[in-house]
């Protein structure tokens, strides 16, 4: 990779996080660390704000907009690919979000690209087994109560067709069995529990702030369930 490639690619690195250790960068584009700072030191020459912040890494001034960025038509293959993966493995509330999100790379593409993805999507189909089940709405919730730490209200059916509601503290969503799982802590129960989002039959973020102060790792806790995830 070129200078110039790799430095567009750092400011690409830099927009999509908050903060991007100097490490990560040497790790991405396989250089030291000695030439980080003198790439870092080349944007910011060329006028891109890039500041720093002590034990977090290099971050771009709030308010600063980069020019849209451009992709490669492989790029624009790979993610119109996607959009047929997110019907098999997500929910409505997330295939709306990747459509819209979607439709803004498009606006963004070439005429000659925008002519090639859309010959390519009336070529390639997806079959859908029966077993799963993505007609709920409930993943964008979810992602929003886990990062915030908030409580969520749950009216939830399990496999014996029995009926419950739950006040819970979820921690994370896990993808197995063709189907995705809430971890959660329960009030109710006062023990961790797995829940089968498409079992969820009414969802509600209260708004309050979780009460159990430390929380398991969700890397730990799936070690327990019955799946393979390494």
């Amino acid at each position: 990779m070129n200078r110039i490639d790799r430095l567009f690619g750092i400011s690409t690195m830099l927009q999509s996080k908050k903060y991007v250790p100097a490490e990560k960068i040497a790790d991405k584009f396989g250089i030291s660390i000695r030439t980080v700072y003198r790439d870092i030191k080349a944007l910011c020459e060329q006028g891109v704000p890039v500041s720093f912040e002590q034990n977090r890494g290099y971050f771009i001034v709030q308010g600063y907009f980069l020019p849209p960025v451009s992709f490669s038509t492989e790029e624009a293959n790979a993610l119109m690919l996607i959009e047929n993966l997110i019907k098999l493995m997500s929910d409505r509330s997330i295939e709306k979000h990747y459509g819209t999100a979607l439709n803004k790379i498009k606006a963004v593409l070439r005429s000659n690209q925008k002519d090639h993805i859309e010959a390519m999507a009336k070529n390639i189909k997806m079959h859908i087994p029966e077993c799963v089940n993505n007609s709920f709405e409930y993943l964008d919730v979810l992602q929003n109560a886990i990062a915030s730490r908030q409580i969520i209200s749950i009216e939830y059916r399990n496999k014996k067709e029995e009926t419950s509601e739950r006040e819970l503290e979820p921690i994370g969503l896990v993808f197995y069995g063709f189907a995705w799982h809430m971890v959660g802590w329960c009030h109710k129960r006062e023990a961790y529990r797995d829940f089968r989002v498409s079992r969820i039959l009414k969802l509600s973020d209260t708004g309050k702030p979780f009460r159990k102060s430390k929380h398991s790792n969700i890397d730990e806790y799936i070690k327990s369930l019955p799946a393979n995830y390494y």
